[in-house]
């Protein structure tokens, strides 16, 4: 499919070709480890084992891939899959990387638990601040690392001119593109080399499916990533393929949805007498608010907030919470509430990347904004 078409049909179009068999207009999900070769080396359609390639992956992949304007779409059984191959594909013993003071925990753990003792060195850096990371940047610096919006933070990176910084570096740019989504923000033509998804959270979009997706901006590394895919094995399967790709296709009508509400969410709080901070890029007086409207086209469903009363009153908000869910993950139709420092980010306690204790996050679903702030005012109490 031609990558002149506009966001929406890529979404329900790309990689999405009839069945050549039936003509069913939605992929088949080929729940099928093996298939029948032409004579030895005489593979129907290039599938041989369903490690290597599979059918309903494949129309994932490509989907992935234009949607992100990317050459390579790859995907994974879980976001941290991804990121491991993508790190053992870039990193070697001795290179050391620039990771984000806001991440998600356990993109943290994996560098700091796991890389680290692969003989790989980490350094903490502001990347809302393009000098902060270019200081940081040292002659085996390899990887630059970006979330943005981050997690649980949600601070905002300026794509480009951190891309401008790693080209002079020499290093690869990775942006985690997961709050944001591909159709709210395309950090492939702001200039990153790599994108990483948890397809688990907007892409997926319904709760029902864990998984994770790279996004290479250049065939040649495309391979070099598909090639560790398939020697390291954790791929996406068949069904939890489709089920992505099912999401996908409703993915702008819900990224609006979640962005409209999310908005209303944040204004309520920013007039709440016992809510000290709201962190949204879309309020005017964030931080990064000029920056996320040059490069997003909204400003996503995630709002996180700070309550008067320490980490017991945020815990208390949480509790109290009745039609947000207490629960970790994201991205979902239905809204959900955690505490960060005791649920998703616990693995960062001690370290830089350390989240405050009187924080809550929110992932702001798509039901009635009415009915969400009502709950979040009586939650608030």
């Amino acid at each position: 499919m031609s990558d002149q078409h506009s966001f929406e049909t890529l979404a329900i179009h790309a990689g999405n070709t009839a069945d050549p068999l039936t003509g069913a207009v939605v992929p088949p999900i080929y729940q099928v480890s093996t298939y029948k070769q032409d004579g030895v080396g005489g593979l129907r359609g290039g599938y041989e084992y369903s490690r290597s390639a599979n059918p309903t992956r494949t129309a994932l992949e490509e989907n992935l891939a234009a949607i992100e304007g990317g050459r390579r779409g790859l995907a994974f059984a879980s976001g941290l899959a991804a990121e491991d191959c993508l790190l053992r594909t870039l990193l070697h013993p001795g290179a050391h990387v620039v990771i984000p003071n806001d991440a998600y925990g356990g993109t943290f753990r994996l560098f700091a638990k796991v890389v680290k003792r692969w003989g790989v060195d980490y350094s903490v850096a502001d990347t809302s601040d393009p000098a902060a990371v270019r200081a940081a940047v040292n002659d085996r610096t390899k990887v630059i690392w970006v979330e943005t919006p981050s997690n649980p933070l949600l601070g905002i990176t300026d794509i480009a001119a951190v891309a401008d910084v790693a080209r002079t570096a020499g290093a690869r740019l990775v942006v985690d593109n997961t709050f944001a989504s591909p159709y709210l923000q395309q950090p492939i033509a702001l200039g990153a080399d790599v994108v990483v998804h948890s397809l688990t959270k907007y892409m997926g979009g319904h709760s029902d499916v864990v998984g994770g997706a790279l996004i290479a901006a250049d065939a040649e590394l495309g391979e070099e990533l598909a090639y560790h895919q398939n020697a390291m094995g954790a791929v996406s399967g068949p069904f939890d393929s489709w089920l992505v790709l099912r999401g996908i296709k409703t993915l702008p009508v819900r990224m609006d949805r979640h962005s409209e509400n999310a908005a209303k969410v944040a204004e309520l709080l920013t007039r709440h007498p016992k809510v000290t901070q709201v962190l949204y890029p879309g309020l005017p007086e964030h931080p990064g608010h000029e920056i996320a409207a040059k490069q997003m086209k909204a400003f996503g469903g995630m709002v996180s907030f700070r309550v008067q009363g320490g980490e017991e009153a945020a815990v208390e908000v949480c509790n109290r919470a009745e039609l947000f869910t207490l629960g970790e993950s994201l991205g979902g139709v239905e809204s959900l509430v955690e505490h960060p420092g005791r649920m998703t980010h616990a693995s960062v306690a001690g370290s830089a990347l350390e989240v405050p204790a009187d924080l809550v996050r929110l992932s702001v679903g798509i039901e009635s904004a009415d009915d969400l702030l009502a709950d979040l005012t009586q939650a608030l109490g």
